[in-house]
């Protein structure tokens, strides 16, 4: 899967809080405020604090998921990205913003490297349904959400690659 830098501004913005207090980025007070259609992503299960995190929201169909954002915007369907980097302490949440209500796939990824393009053997992915990812593609069915007229909060547990079982959550005891 290629990843590409770009953050379409209008769509996308991150929250980040640590255990005393919540802080926003800048911008990001209107993203995540119940006003609009937007996604809250708690992300649990951080291999380490390093990289970069990055949400990705897909139109939720199999021809469009996980699709090179390019193709997808010189065909006029939806995508938006948010990359923010990764908190040294506190709880991860991400805000990323709908265009509307309704169903769409969501990809977030722990870019540890920072180069921009998925490490197989270092970083971490995550989808909505949790289920352990394994050694295959992820199937549309574990990344689409609904998203309401107003914030729409998930859990994502991280997973990284842990040996010949694949893609799993983070265990530090190993």
């Amino acid at each position: 899967m290629t990843l590409r830098f770009a953050v379409p501004l209008l769509f996308a913005v991150a929250t980040l809080t640590s255990p005393a207090a919540a802080q926003l980025l800048e911008g990001s007070a209107a993203m995540c405020n119940g006003s609009s259609p937007s996604v809250r992503v708690n992300v649990t299960g951080l291999k380490d604090r390093s990289g970069r995190l990055k949400l990705e929201l897909y139109p939720a169909n199999e021809d469009d998921f996980l699709k090179d954002d390019t193709k997808l915007k010189n065909e006029g369907k939806f995508f938006a990205r948010l990359w923010t980097p990764t908190p040294q302490t506190g709880a991860v949440n991400l805000c990323i913003r709908a265009p509307r209500p309704g169903r769409y796939a969501l990809l977030f990824t722990h870019d540890r490297d920072g180069k921009n393009k998925f490490n197989f053997w270092k970083d971490g992915a995550g989808f909505a349904s949790n289920r352990k990812l394994g050694r295959s593609r992820p199937q549309l069915k574990e990344a689409v959400i609904n998203v309401g007229p107003g914030v729409t909060t998930i859990m994502v547990h991280a997973q990284y690659l842990r040996g010949l079982s694949g893609f799993a959550p983070y265990d530090p005891n190993d």
